[in-house]
């Protein structure tokens, strides 16, 4: 947790808002994990102790909600739909050649690179497109094995050429 450590400032900023009130600890974890974009356990720790409640009841209520989540993600978070449409069609295969492009298990969902982070979701509502992939807030339809791993291709030199003008 590299960006928040030692400095507590703006955890205390958001507890403070929130009257350290434990009754409002979902909203302030929902405003933590908005401003690091997860919630590391070091954070929680610090939270349960500035709120008087046990560390257990913040990891809690953290991996009860599916909202939240205890690791960081990569900068474009491919949510790829494996509904009972996009399944029928063969999202699995796009699945596979997603993780053997991006060196990805169900157990390390997010590259080594920190560029992606692969979810797969239950339905994305668009089943006339099926497969479906979801890269940030932009809906592919119609994706194939290959379209996937073209679109991260592209993401990639993006990227690349954005590093370069650096």
């Amino acid at each position: 947790m590299n960006a928040m450590t030692g400095n507590f400032d703006k955890v205390c900023a958001i507890l403070d808002k929130y009257e350290r009130s434990p009754k409002k600890l979902i909203a302030i974890l929902q405003e933590m994990q908005a401003e690091y974009g997860y919630l590391p356990e070091e954070l929680m720790t610090f939270v349960a102790t500035a709120l008087e409640i046990s560390p257990a009841r913040v990891y809690g209520v953290a991996t009860f909600y599916s909202h939240f989540t205890l690791s960081p993600k990569g900068k474009y978070v491919l949510r790829l739909c494996d509904g009972t449409a996009c399944h029928v069609k063969r999202s699995e295969e796009i699945l596979k050649a997603l993780r053997e492009t991006l060196g990805l298990s169900e157990e390390r969902p997010t590259s080594a690179d920190g560029l992606f982070t692969l979810e797969t979701v239950a339905c994305l509502g668009a089943c006339g497109l099926a497969p479906v992939m979801v890269v940030g807030e932009t809906v592919h339809g119609l994706m194939t094995p290959e379209k996937a791993v073209a679109l991260v291709e592209e993401i990639r030199e993006k990227e690349r050429g954005t590093d370069d003008a650096h």
